[in-house]
């Protein structure tokens, strides 16, 4: 008998998965109240924009993947563009050769708000007060935090203090950050959602005004509050005070929008992603260059396979995706291309960048990208990936050094993280979404409306001519990447995880796990997934400030069996032995078309991670 941390839920009510605890729960309460997947993720959603500030905020963004019972998968893209003021010149002319981590010139068009309104408005059934109750109830009687709420305000406890004094007032309340079992507040955001609803109470109808809280967002009191925030000068990771490029312009003409998902068949699944503006087509692209035979699950020579399919994967990420240039994702998915590219994957592994030719195409980097490799040691200054729970559990942290979660400065000088949410309803619709930006360590809390602008815009390059260099009206190319995975053309399988660079790792890890081992209870072993040791690698530049990387090293959880470190020790890996609960927070729900048995799984990684449902 397989044993796992906890069950998979299955029913055939509802599920729901999420990275807190509330924000499932908000959710299930939504589909015990007659409403959808839609309505439950919006509900969900604007919860953790409450319980995780740390992880995500309303000015943040988000990409949503959705398959509406008997219909196609879709994208909904949440991701905010550089507004008109943000060209690669102008940073370059401030002296900057990155675009800082922290601070308004970080800081692209908002894209959350209007992602979820445009999901609740087209897809939803609840009314705009209904997916807002819990989110204001939470922000206005308070929420007992967790840990990483806490200590994530004491790191940048002095610099709420001497500069960003408006976070104070709201994190710093009676002179002290939150703490667990004490009720936390923030009556300002409360306030905002109130103000939102009184303001489009007179439109007519549902739809009239989830339409008119989107103007209220791009043209009223939030908008104008935004820009006013966006011109204060602020202390940046770069040391310096200064204003950013958001205009009410740039908030007025922007809007979310829906395409089509970038998909793979593999082994009879479609997977199903967001297009290369995201990270996402490098879960394909693993896939793409898995050979017709796997090693044995969990071996050493499977986590070698699957750890320099990512390298090569990610080396074109650097190379080809972005939103300012036609990428050949064709060509990177296509069989002939993927056939050469799999002999690169040989039995040592590599320390170098290697991406490759599509089409004949020369691949093209930025210079910062070639300079990056530094002491492995130095994992705080690095910036590679986003914060990890890793800890060493070595006798010798200096010969195996685990990269550990940075611990975050008193400058900002610190990534945030991310939240996810999985969604499948009795009717069989179905939804992944991972929010994130917007954190409370990202930009100052705007004052009027209890929540800080985003840092999205450090994903972009400085560099001219790359398809990821920083150019107003196009998205920077983000790490968020939920994923939907479809069976004979059925949503069987919707799943994400937070992890910046590691999400489309631990993401794969996760999906092998679920579908080559054997069923429980008849389905797919999500928790067993979910639970399974995992590990990444960051021989890649990160895209975080100040996007370092470490050419072979891969972090593993303790749990990994002794002999597979020691063979991939013997490969040429650099190897980091972490916590036993350090690798991927996967959220994850299922439906069996066949049966109509729905289910759900969360990690226990972290302690906040739940799936809910019946």
């Amino acid at each position: 008998m397989r044993f796992t941390t906890r069950p998979t839920l299955q029913g055939t009510f509802g599920m729901v998965s999420s990275t807190h605890w509330l924000a499932s729960q908000s959710a299930m309460a939504v589909l015990e109240d007659g409403g959808n997947a839609y309505d439950a993720a919006v509900a969900g959603a604007f919860v953790l924009h409450v319980v995780e500030p740390h992880l995500n905020g309303p000015a943040g963004e988000v990409p949503i993947l959705l398959a509406p019972a008997g219909g196609g998968v879709r994208v909904l893209c949440g991701q905010g563009v550089a507004p008109a003021g943000a060209s690669a010149a102008h940073y370059r002319a401030l002296g900057l050769d990155l675009v800082p981590g922290t601070g308004p010139l970080a800081a692209a068009v908002p894209g959350a708000f209007d992602a979820w309104m445009l999901l609740l408005r087209d897809h939803g059934t609840k009314s705009l007060a209904d997916v807002l109750k819990y989110a204001i109830g939470y922000a206005d009687h308070g929420h007992a935090p967790v840990e990483r709420v806490g200590e994530t305000v004491r790191g940048v406890r002095t610099l709420f203090q001497t500069e960003w004094t408006s976070s104070a007032a709201v994190y710093l309340p009676g002179g002290r950050p939150p703490r667990p079992g004490e009720l936390f507040r923030n009556p300002a955001l409360a306030a905002t959602w109130r103000r939102l609803l009184a303001e489009t109470a007179g439109a007519a109808g549902r739809e009239a005004r989830i339409e008119a809280a989107r103007q209220v967002w791009r043209r009223g009191f939030v908008a104008e509050a935004l820009v006013r925030q966006a011109r204060r000068p602020t202390k940046d990771t770069s040391g310096e005070h200064r204003t950013g490029t958001l205009t009410a312009a740039d908030l007025a003409s922007w809007s979310a929008h829906y395409e089509d998902p970038v998909t793979y068949d593999w082994n009879g699944w479609t997977l199903c992603k967001p297009g290369p503006w995201s990270q996402g087509p490098v879960f394909l692209q693993q896939l793409a260059l898995l050979p017709p035979e796997l090693p044995p699950y969990g071996s050493a020579d499977y986590v070698h396979l699957l750890i320099e399919g990512c390298k090569l994967a990610m080396a074109d990420r650097e190379a080809w995706y972005g939103d300012a240039a036609e990428v050949p994702l064709a060509e990177l998915l296509s069989a002939p291309y993927n056939d050469v590219r799999r002999r690169l994957a040989g039995p040592r592994a590599s320390h170098e960048l290697r991406p490759g030719s599509p089409g004949g195409r020369a691949p093209r980097l930025s210079a910062h990208a070639h300079t990056r490799a530094a002491d492995p040691g130095d994992f705080d200054a690095l910036g590679v990936g986003e914060p990890t729970v890793a800890e060493p559990t070595v006798a010798d942290p200096a010969t195996s050094p685990a990269p550990g979660e940075p611990e975050v400065a008193a400058d900002g000088t610190t990534r945030g993280d991310t939240c996810h949410i999985d969604v499948v309803d009795r009717w069989g619709n179905m939804i992944a979404a991972t929010p994130s930006g917007g954190w409370l360590q990202s930009n100052p809390v705007v004052p009027e409306l209890g929540f800080p602008l985003g840092t999205r815009l450090q994903m972009a390059w400085l560099d001219e001519g790359l398809p990821g260099t920083l150019t107003p009206g196009r998205r920077p190319r983000t790490t968020l990447s939920p994923t939907l995975a479809l069976r004979d053309g059925e949503p069987v399988l919707a799943f994400g995880t937070p992890g910046g660079d590691q999400q489309d790792q631990w993401q794969l890890h996760f999906f092998l796990a679920a579908v080559l081992r054997a069923p429980v209870r008849g389905g797919l072993d999500l928790q067993g997934a979910v639970d399974a040791p995992n590990w990444h690698n960051d021989s890649f530049p990160g895209s975080f400030y100040p996007r370092g990387m470490r050419p072979g090293a891969v972090t593993v959880e303790s749990r990994t069996p002794p002999g597979v470190v020691a063979e991939l020790r013997r490969r040429g890996h650099d190897v980091t032995v972490g916590d036993a609960w350090s690798e991927g927070r996967l959220c994850a729900v299922a439906r069996d078309p066949r049966t109509g048995v729905l289910s759900a799984a969360a990690n226990p990684r972290g302690m906040q991670g739940y799936a809910v449902g019946r």
